[in-house]
Parts: structure tokens; C-alpha cells; sequence
């Protein structure tokens, strides 16, 4: 990893330092004292000294003598008048937003030190805290008292939009105050002199991508009558109301242009003015976690108003007047999370062992299993014999399925040359030959029982070679058959979102999954559809869980396998309920309305059944599961037994059954070029510090840097071949730290335009967190074995969603090691799995299995907060609430969490990406066109439509959030530059602009993040990120230098992967031999319309 100034002990940045454990008793000392009822034990402190902080809530006492305040996630005290601030709270919860009670002795803030969110009461003198509400799944803010000191009012969120909720100080469940529209989001309850009215901001949603700036207005709420009426109706929006203990003035939030400022209303008169102006910019593009605006307060005599912006604290006359500043003083101990970071080094051995399995089918007799490896079909020996290929189509094939003989195999091709067919062979490799006449997109195909036909779903070829989405096709798709000795398919019926076709024994009606329907079955000519079972898991939000994915039913039609989220059940189906199929939910399987069981802990992918009926297989990366129903079922009748005998012997009884594992191994040649090129007379800046060659040569031996510096001083091999560079500038490949390049599931392409057109921009590693599918890791070894072109592929898999439904550290184990063991991803993304209890599971069990967790950002400044402070080592999108002060930026730093701000989709601002389709000219961008659809340019282009429409350049915030990024590197941590696949190839460019923004970044500086630094946020900076000896040969050859105009990133002359160079403008390989570029279906003839005649 790239070295810090100190590697143990105290490290020092100004008055901050990262003070890490030393031994254990310091540990346990820490955990005692430090961590609540968290389960993280923390290994490090935060120790500093700070006079500015960001985004600060705090309200004043009712003698007027003191201000309670949130910083860092801690709650402190000190005098009006300013000064040294004394610690009310400390430790691993996440305490904010404190409000006084009435009598000034105790006060309510939202914690998540249970485990969740909740709110609290802390008396002054810190003798007692008392928890108010209940639950660990809900989210609360801004919580206030009633005027009479019996209630507070809080927004509750779950699931849902977030609600005013009133709650007895000293208990109970609460109850909702407003309920409709249910689609609208109330907070920041505020009280006057008024007890019966209650003051809030109300907006419609949680928040909205490129906002059109009027989201929260203002509201009141007769306690009463229940009746609500709005406010205000300004342009620029109205939150945060904050009224005056008098009952005359109310104060709130607004807008002006791109700025926001303080208003104040007189309430006897209804006059307006501007209080304060610029003040903090507000949350109303973000979820506002923390409210619209940091909380503020009247002095007790209601003259002045005491409110946060500019990292510091103010008191603002109400006659007018200048603000005067409050000075603060805060002596941080934040206890952290061990830290997560790990090195994986790139192999460079002859071959690899292919990532993933897909596709399962065992055979008629259960002797064989068939299967998809990289585009072919293979078969072995059940259960752990050598897998041998048996086709050889010049086509991605897939999705193979048993005659009931066993004798041969049918499965679906798809080449971009001829489009797709059905195929069909014996088993040992001979009658290969296609049962289809007409080129489509075939997949799924399935034999009937009696072998006579073949069921399959067919799209339009088009549908597929023109998608954009991952998920093809988009257009008509039908279900049909085909004679299985070959000939014109026949309809059976449209469909959408059907899939899975199967038989079971007896019966001639085709079974199927159906989105939204469950398990269905029909006639052959699509008639009598009858639905049979439903089959649905936990939300843990509450309502109604997810459908199932996948419905099988079993060969004897009793029971059926169904993949929930990622997870494999088996159910009873019952007959005779009725025209209306049963629901069954295993959420609990114990308590499902029918028999149900849960398969699997760590997860489950291509599920099916074996032909007995009896036995069910599935994947997970080439680990091939054998579940056997009656083995299981003796060993927990054998388990019943001995609990008995183990009770009596107060003995632990075993572990539970586990299903047979058989791992796939089919090995396969690394691409790797041979010889030695000399790249000669180019600007070389190689990110190893600040070093630049301004006359330099690069020896490349294979495809590793055998050596590197300046002209002349270098040792250049006799027979290596010489390139001239003169006049050029070389900069190793960008790392692309949160790309989204949608390869196509199911049915893999043969080339990914997105994988193209990346690398022709210099792209050479590409990172994808959250993948949607598993997909990737079928195309990552693609390009691993040089049947792609395309950058270094990584990528986190699916993300770690809350459907998982984590509830213990054991669990979360469970879940990763599908990532570690199985995936071999070294990266996961927790994608909102839970609250900070769940969370804190996965970053111990992520610690534990080595894998460097990444977190989807979230637009919640809270939520990125706790999980720099936990040790996540990465956060995916720019944390919103900017300007962020001295507080976060050494937070973040000191935590190691690296930051891909993806400024394209900025979190708490309108798209960046929209800047620059205003202003360039995207449309006749050459380059661009080769490698993309017209239809991808089109639509982004030619009309932003909707909320990504056109923004004024007074509203774009990426200067803000290059300027934390800036200070964030500065203060020794972590960045990288993401696209988030918003255009591909191009789009990256643009965001490393973006990056570089700030006034105080030099375009060195953003060249490193955009490729050192970056590399070393995923662990792969031993071999990628600069230019040295040993390094893979991973460089871009730019026609301009970048140092002098960051622009010139993308004069892409040449761009070199793993040692082979390519043209950036074509992708045709240069060396180590010339090799023309693979074409795309939109380059030739008959994809764009020629004008008719008569129509010039």
C-alpha cells in the first residue's frame, strides 16, 4: 500500500492524530468505556483539537447561559459566550441534533447506540439516559419538545416516508401525528409559545435527483383538530422553522439562486426579510438525514437567533445587525474500527482457474452434470469428474438442457454475426447441429418429457443486439417450441416476464416462474394458465417481502425450490386450495403457512433440481452444491436423538447438515503478450511522487516494465522494438474506481461495447461496485483469457443489500463468504444492509475474510460518517452537506476510507454530467460514436429530458466537492475517480475533470488519484497506478500533456494493456502484432436510415 508518514503508533496531521490500540488491555479498556452497546470494538482514536466543524445542530438552554451542540457524532456543552467545550456524550454512537427541555435539565438527541435509531434523554449531569422509543429499524430526526415538557415530537421513517411521531418522555410506542398523503416527508417539528400548533417542512418524497429547487415548504398542525395547512410557497424552498420563545418570530431556511439564507418572518404583521445571507447550503437535494438545515435556536429573550454556517457558531440579531461569532474550542476522542485494508497482488501464472460455474443441469439418471463455462457447454461425471467440453460453435453458448434419454444436449448460441440459434449434440460431442431455421434470441431451452419438442423463449435478434440494458431482450418475446430433431418454432403463447420453463412427471402442461405471479403452469398451445404457488421472503422494513426469482417445481409436482434474494428454500405445494395460489412466506420457514425450508446460508445461484426429485443443485462461483432432502432430513432426526443424550450429558449437539460441495475446475490459458518494446522520447510521468521524466524511455518486457527513466539513461535491449514518442506524454492507465459497465446477463456478448470503448479512453482497470448480477464474473475472466478487450475487470458482485437480512456477526459471515470464498471478488459493497449494528457485523466479518468493503454513499452525510468511523474502507459517491470542514475531512482521512466522489451523479446538487452535454458537442463526437451505440448517445444527448434537463453553472456544487477531495488527499487519505458508467469511455474523462476542479488541486495531483492513488483504494497498487520496474504495463500515450491542461487526458494517441498497445481512436492492436479491432453492429450498413426519395 502507498506508505504513511507514520506506520504505527500516533499519527499526526496539524493538531490531529490517529492514536492506534497498543495492546489489550487499552482495547478492552476501550471496548468498556467506548463502544455502548455497539458490537465494533475499536482499535484506533481520532485524537484533536478543532475550532470549525460541519454541519452543527445545536440549541440554546432556557436561561440563555449555555448551547448544547453535535460534532463529530458527540454531544458537548459550553458557555454562550464560547469557549472550551465540555463532552456531554462520547464514544462509537452516533448522537446529533440536541434539543433543551423546557426546565433546561435534560437533553433529547437521536442515537444509534443500541444497535439502531433511536431517540434518547440525557440529563445534564449525565446521572441518567433514557431510550424514548423502540425498535432498531427506524430512522428519527430532529426531535423537540412540547412546550410543556411532557412530549417530544420526532420524524419517525419506516418503512415509508418519514412522519411527525409524538412520544411520552417517560414511554410507550407513540403515536403518528399526520399519515397523508402518504408519499409526503414531515420534520423539523418546532414549537413557539404555542403549544397547540406545531411548525414543519414538508416535501413530497425523501428527496429527488437534479431537484428543481422548491422541495420542503413550510406547514402547521393543530394538535387539536388535526388539521394541516401550508405555510409558505417559495420558490427556493422553506425548512427548518425555528420560532421565537415570544411567539412573534419564526425564522427559517430558504433559497436565493444557488445559495441559501435565514429568513424571518414577523408573525404578528406576516413580513419578510433576509436575516442572514449566504449562510450553510442546505440538504434539500439529499436525504437530509439530519434535516434540511443543522438545528438553530432563539435566545431565551428572543432577540437574537444562534445558528451554524461556515464551520463556526453565530448569534444573529433579529433587528438587524452583524452577525457576531461564537468561538468554540473542541477537544475530540472519536473511537474507530480497526482498519480494513489489504494488498492482492495480480498473478501472473500461464493460467487461471475459471471464476464461475453457470447453468446447471444434471442429467435424466443423475450420473452427469452439464453446465456453461465461459461460453461453452461442458459435461462430467458426477460427482467430481473431469469436466470435458462438448461443442465447439463459433458463438457464446449456453443454458444447456437433457433429453430425457440422456443422450443429448440442447442449449442456446449467440453469435454477433448470425445472431442466435438453438443448438443441439450427443454427449459425446458428434450430431452437432442447430434445431432452429431462424436466427432470434433464444434462451432457456428446456426438452419435453417425451423428447419430441424443445420449449424455449425467443426475443426478436434485434431486441438483444441493440440493448442498452443488461437485461435483453426488451421487445416482443414469446415462449415457443421446436421439433427436437429441428424445424420452424410454433407459439405457444406472448409473454412478459416469464421464464424457467420445466416439466414434472405425469403431466403435459409446461411450468413456469412469472414476475409478480409465482409458479404458473399452461397448455402447449398457452391456454388454461393456472397459478400453483407464490413464494415470498422478509422485508426487513416491514410489509410485504420480496417474490422469489425463481419457482421449480419438483419432478413429482409436491414440491418446489425457490430462490428468494439470494437464498434457496424448498416449500410443500399444496392442492386443492382453491383458484387463488397460496402465498407462502419464509421469512420464517418454521411458521410458513406450508412446510418450507431454507437451503442454504451463504447463498444460492442457478438452482434446480435433480431428476429423483430428491436432491437439489446450485452454484456459487465454480462450486458446485448438492442438497440431499432425505440425508438431511435423517440427520436431523438423528440430531433430535442425541440433544436428548447431549442434554442429559450437557454436551453442544453437532453442527447442522451441510450439502456435498464439488469444486469445477477448468483451467484456462492467461493472456499475456511476448517481447520487448521500447516506448522512446516521451514525457513519462510516472506517479511515483512527483517524479517526471521530461525526455524519458519505457522498456516493456512481456507485459511487466523492465525499466523506466529518463533518455539516455535507460538500457535498451538490442532486439527490442523501438516506438518513436516524441512530443508525447505517458501517464500509466486510469483506474476507474466505480464503473458500471453492464455486460449483458444471461447470454454473454462476445465483445461488450462498454468494455471497448473504456479502454480506447485509457481506461485499463475498471472496478464495479454493485453489479446487479454475477455476471461479471464470467466476463472478467473473458478478458483475463484475452477473448475480450477491455480493462482489468473487478468488481464487488451484487451488493449487500438489506434483504439479506442479517440479524448476528455469524450471519454476516455467511453472506461475505460468498464474496471471499466463492466470488473471489476481495471487495464487497454494503449497499444499505441494515443499521449500525448490522453494519458493524459486516466490517468485522469483511476484516476477517480479507475482503476491503466499499459502501454505497447514500446522499446521508450520518450514515457516511459512521462508517468512516467504523473502518469501511471505501464510500461510493461524494458525501453530501458540503462545505465540509476540518472535522470530516480528518475523519475520512484518518480513517483510510476512500472516497469515489462520482461528481457525474452528484449526491446533494444537480448532475454534473449535465455541464458538459450543455457544453460540448457530444452528438458529433467521432470517437465517441465508433465505440457507442447511436442510440446510447441519442437519448443522452440529443434531449435531457425530465429532472436531467439543463442547469445554470451557478447551481453545479462539484467545486465544493473537488475542494473536500483535495483536503481529504492532503490530509494522507484516500480517493479514486468513478464514472459510474454515466458514458462510458468519455464519461471518465469528465469525471477526473471534475475531480481536478478545486482551486488548490494541481492537475498532478488529480492525475494521481485518477491512477496511484486510485489503485491503491483497491488494494493493487504493488502492481498498477505507476510507472515502475515490475509494474504491469498498464500506460496511456496522450498527444497533449496533461500537466498543463488536464483536458489533454482525453488526446488518447495510444493506450497499452498488460503489455499489448492498441490505437486509441480504433482499438486495433499494435503491438505485439497488428490485429484489426472486432466491429459493432451500429458501424455498418443499414443501422441508420437512408432518406427516402421524395423526402430530401
Amino acid at each position: 500500500m502507498m506508505p504513511l508518514a507514520v506506520s504505527v503508533g500516533v499519527f499526526l496531521i496539524g493538531s490531529v492524530e490517529l492514536v492506534h490500540a497498543q495492546d489489550q488491555d487499552e482495547v478492552d479498556e476501550a471496548t468498556e468505556l467506548l463502544k455502548e452497546g455497539l458490537p465494533l470494538t475499536p482499535e484506533r482514536t481520532l485524537s484533536g483539537t478543532f475550532t470549525e466543524g460541519s454541519w452543527i445542530s445545536l440549541d440554546v438552554s432556557p436561561d440563555g447561559q449555555t448551547i448544547v451542540f453535535d460534532f463529530l457524532g458527540d454531544l458537548y456543552t459550553m458557555p454562550i459566550s464560547g469557549g472550551e467545550a465540555d463532552p456531554l456524550t462520547q464514544g462509537m454512537a452516533f448522537d446529533g441534533q440536541p434539543r433543551f427541555s423546557p426546565d433546561g435539565e435534560t437533553i433529547v438527541f437521536v442515537s444509534d447506540r443500541s444497535g439502531g435509531d433511536g431517540v434518547w434523554t440525557i440529563s445534564l449531569d449525565k446521572a441518567d439516559t433514557t431510550r424514548i422509543t423502540r425498535g432498531e429499524t427506524s430512522a428519527f430526526q430532529s426531535p423537540e419538545w412540547t412546550p410543556d415538557g411532557d412530549y417530544i415530537v420526532a420524524t419517525r421513517q419506516s418503512p415509508g416516508q418519514g412522519k411527525l411521531w409524538m412520544y411520552h418522555r417517560n414511554g410507550g410506542g407513540g403515536i403518528q401525528l399526520i399519515e397523508e398523503p402518504a408519499n409526503a416527508r414531515t420534520t423539523g417539528a418546532a414549537f413557539g409559545s404555542d403549544e397547540r400548533h406545531i411548525w414543519y417542512s414538508r416535501r413530497t418524497g425523501t428527496w429527488q435527483y437534479n431537484s428543481p429547487g422548491r422541495d420542503y415548504q413550510l406547514w402547521v398542525y393543530d394538535r387539536e383538530t388535526g388539521e394541516n395547512s401550508v405555510r409558505s410557497g417559495r420558490y427556493g424552498g422553506a425548512f427548518r422553522p425555528t420560532l421565537s420563545p415570544d411567539g412573534r418570530w419564526l425564522v427559517y431556511g430558504s433559497r436565493h439562486v444557488a445559495e441559501t439564507g435565514l429568513r424571518i418572518r414577523d408573525l404578528e404583521t406576516g413580513d419578510e426579510r433576509w436575516l442572514a445571507f449566504p449562510v450553510q447550503r442546505d440538504e434539500q437535494e439529499s436525504r437530509a438525514a439530519r434535516d434540511a438545515y443543522p438545528g438553530m435556536s432563539f435566545t431565551p429573550d428572543s432577540r437574537e437567533v444562534v445558528a451554524f454556517w461556515g464551520g463556526r457558531m453565530w448569534r444573529v440579531p433579529v433587528q438587524g445587525g452583524e452577525p457576531v461569532e461564537i468561538p468554540f474550542r473542541v477537544d475530540v476522542e472519536l473511537p474507530m474500527g480497526p482498519e480494513v485494508d489489504f494488498d492482492y497482488p495480480i498473478e501472473d501464472t500461464p493460467t487461471f482457474v475459471a471464476k464461475q460455474v453457470r447453468d446447471l443441469a444434471p442429467s435424466p439418471d443423475g450420473s452427469r452434470l452439464a453446465f456453461t463455462i465461459m461460453g461453452d457447454i461442458y459435461v462430467k461425471e458426477m460427482p467430481d469428474g473431469e469436466p470435458e467440453k462438448v461443442e465447439d460453435v463459433d458463438a457464446m453458448a449456453a443454458q444447456p438442457s437433457w433429453s430425457p434419454d440422456g443422450e443429448r444436449i440442447v442449449f442456446a448460441t449467440y453469435a454477433d454475426a448470425e445472431g442466435g440459434q438453438l443448438y443441439a449434440v450427443d454427449l459425446d460431442g458428434d450430431n452437432l447441429e442447430p434445431i432452429t431455421v431462424d436466427a432470434a434470441f433464444y434462451t432457456q431451452p428446456v426438452f419435453s418429457p417425451d423428447g419430441s419438442r424443445v420449449v424455449a423463449l425467443r426475443g426478436p435478434r434485434a431486441a438483444y443486439e441493440e440493448a442498452l440494458s443488461q437485461r435483453v431482450p426488451r421487445g416482443s418475446v414469446d415462449l415457443v417450441w421446436i421439433p427436437s430433431d429441428g424445424g420452424v418454432a410454433s407459439l405457444i403463447t406472448p409473454i412478459a416476464g416469464l421464464g424457467e420453463p420445466h416439466f414434472v412427471s405425469g403431466s403435459d402442461r409446461i411450468y413456469a416462474t412469472q414476475n409478480g405471479t409465482g409458479l404458473i403452469s399452461m397448455r402447449w398451445d398457452g391456454t388454461d394458465k393456472r397459478s400453483h404457488v407464490q413464494v415470498r421472503g422478509e422485508n426487513p422494513g416491514g410489509g410485504e417481502g420480496p417474490a422469489a426469482s425463481v419457482i421449480k417445481m419438483a419432478p413429482e409436482g409436491d414440491q418446489a425450490i425457490a430462490l428468494v434474494g439470494n437464498q434457496l428454500y424448498v416449500v410443500t405445494v399444496p392442492y386443492g386450495v382453491g383458484a387463488d395460489a397460496p402465498t407462502i412466506s419464509v421469512a420464517n420457514p418454521s411458521t410458513a403457512s406450508f412446510p418450507a425450508k431454507q437451503l442454504t446460508d451463504i447463498g444460492a445461484q442457478f438452482p434446480t433440481w435433480g431428476a429423483s426429485g430428491r436432491e437439489v443443485n446450485w452454484a456459487l462461483g465454480n462450486a458446485h452444491f448438492v442438497y440431499d432432502l432425505d440425508a438431511a432430513q435423517a440427520f436431523q432426526d438423528s440430531v433430535g436423538e442425541r440433544r436428548v443424550e447431549d442434554e442429559e450429558e450437557d454436551e453442544e449437539p453437532e453442527d447442522g447438515y451441510r450439502p456435498a460441495e464439488y469444486r469445477i475446475t477448468v483451467e484456462f490459458d492467461r493472456d499475456s503478450p511476448e517481447g520487448e518494446v521500447v516506448l522512446v522520447g516521451a514525457r513519462i510521468i510516472t506517479m511515483n511522487g512527483d517524479e517526471v521524466f521530461e525526455s524519458g524511455d519505457i522498456v516493456i518486457r512481456n507485459n511487466r516494465i523492465a525499466s523506466v527513466g529518463a533518455s539516455g539513461s535507460v538500457s535498451i535491449p538490442d532486439a527490442a522494438t523501438r516506438m518513436d514518442m516524441s512530443g508525447r506524454t505517458i501517464i500509466p492507465g486510469f483506474v476507474d474506481t466505480h464503473a458500471h459497465l453492464r455486460g449483458s446477463f444471461n447470454i454473454h456478448r462476445a465483445q461488450p461495447w462498454s468494455y471497448a470503448a473504456n479502454l480506447a479512453y485509457g481506461v485499463t482497470t475498471a472496478r464495479d461496485p454493485q453489479t446487479g448480477s454475477s455476471d461479471v464474473l464470467s466476463y472478467e475472466d473473458f478478458v483475463r483469457a484475452g477473448r475480450m478487450v477491455g480493462p482489468r475487470i473487478y468488481s464487488t458482485g451484487q451488493g449487500v443489500f438489506s434483504g439479506e437480512g442479517i440479524s448476528s456477526l455469524e450471519e454476516a459471515r455467511n453472506v461475505l463468504r460468498r464474496y471471499s470464498d466463492y466470488f473471489d471478488t476481495k471487495t464487497i459493497k454494503m449497499y444499505g444492509a441494515g443499521n449500525r449494528e448490522v453494519r458493524q457485523w459486516i466490517i468485522q466479518a469483511a476484516r476477517e475474510l480479507e475482503l476491503m468493503p466499499t459502501t454505497e454513499g447514500s446522499l446521508d452525510l450520518r450514515l457516511n460518517l459512521t462508517m468512516a468511523q467504523d473502518g469501511y474502507s471505501g464510500t461510493e459517491h461524494n458525501l453530501p452537506g458540503v462545505p465540509l470542514f476540518k472535522d470530516v475531512v480528518e475523519l475520512v482521512a484518518q480513517s483510510n476510507m476512500a472516497t469515489t466522489p462520482t461528481i457525474v451523479v452528484t449526491y446533494g446538487g444537480p448532475w454534473a454530467e449535465n455541464l458538459f452535454y450543455t457544453t460540448t458537442d457530444v452528438l458529433r463526437d467521432e470517437k465517441l460514436a465508433t465505440f457507442t451505440p447511436w442510440e446510447e448517445i441519442y437519448q443522452k444527448a440529443a434531449r435531457r429530458a425530465g429532472s436531467a434537463g439543463w442547469f445554470d453553472q451557478s447551481q453545479y456544487i462539484h467545486q465544493e466537492i473537488s475542494d473536500f477531495l483535495d483536503n481529504v488527499v492532503e490530509a494522507g487519505g484516500r480517493a479514486g475517480v468513478g464514472s459510474h458508467g454515466q458514458l462510458q469511455g468519455l464519461g471518465y474523462h469528465w469525471e477526473l475533470w471534475l475531480t481536478g476542479a478545486s482551486d488548490h488541486m494541481t492537475n498532478h495531483e488529480a492525475l494521481q488519484i485518477a491512477t496511484i492513488i486510485g489503485a491503491d483504494a483497491l488494494g493493487l497498487d504493488q502492481d498498477l497506478g505507476s510507472l515502475e520496474p515490475g509494474k504491469l504495463a498498464d500506460l496511456v500515450v496522450l498527444d497533449g500533456n496533461p500537466i498543463d491542461d488536464l483536458s489533454n487526458t482525453n488526446t488518447v494517441r495510444w493506450v497499452m494493456k498488460n503489455g499489448r498497445l492498441y490505437e486509441g481512436d480504433t482499438l486495433k492492436q499494435v503491438w505485439p502484432r497488428e490485429q484489426e479491432p472486432q466491429g459493432f453492429y451500429w458501424q455498418g450498413a443499414g443501422t441508420i436510415p437512408t432518406r427516402t426519395t421524395g423526402n430530401e
